[in-house]
């Protein structure tokens, strides 16, 4: 150190001064300002991409909102159609149901038609018969009863007898 101290020279020390000062004053003009300038504008575009991250964030959230609220109004329409049509298949079934019930309603009247149809030609078939029966025993007794007395007893009872056998 004090060999240091020997040497040093006034001349010397003002001009490293002089140097340093005018190398501070190149670095401040040409070096610190660009590399101030680029650390700030480095900053700022870091800002600048959490500003815009943020706000991505945020219509992200109002997407999903909104995408949610879409999901309900879909499900509220599916639900919808589904009620309806649910509705309609009833009504279906139950229009097939009436119609059904009506045309059953006309066999059944067609059907009991035809039985009284029938019934009565039956009836009037029996009523023939009988009438016939009865002719052809009136005709028998008014024979009998002109030839004797004891012939038409004999022969009432015999009618008698073929009507309750046949």
């Amino acid at each position: 150190m004090e060999k240091l101290l020997g040497e040093f020279s006034i001349g010397l020390f003002f001009w490293q001064t002089v140097l340093f000062l005018a190398l501070l004053f190149l670095l401040r003009k040409f070096a610190w300002k660009p590399i101030l300038n680029a650390v700030n504008e480095r900053e700022e575009g870091i800002k600048n991409a959490l500003d815009e991250a943020e706000n991505a964030r945020k219509e992200m959230q109002n997407l999903n909102a909104d995408n949610e609220r879409i999901l309900k109004e879909a499900r509220a329409q599916r639900d919808e159609l589904l009620k309806e049509a649910r509705e309609m298949k009833e009504n279906i079934i139950s229009e097939a149901k009436g119609e059904a019930q009506i045309q059953a309603n006309k066999v059944v009247e067609q059907a009991q038609a035809t039985i009284q149809a029938e019934k009565q030609a039956a009836i009037t078939d029996l009523k023939n018969q009988v009438a016939e029966l009865s002719v052809g025993i009136a005709e028998k007794v008014v024979r009998g009863e002109l030839s004797d007395k004891n012939k038409q007893i004999k022969l009432v009872e015999e009618m008698l007898k073929e009507v309750t056998i046949s």
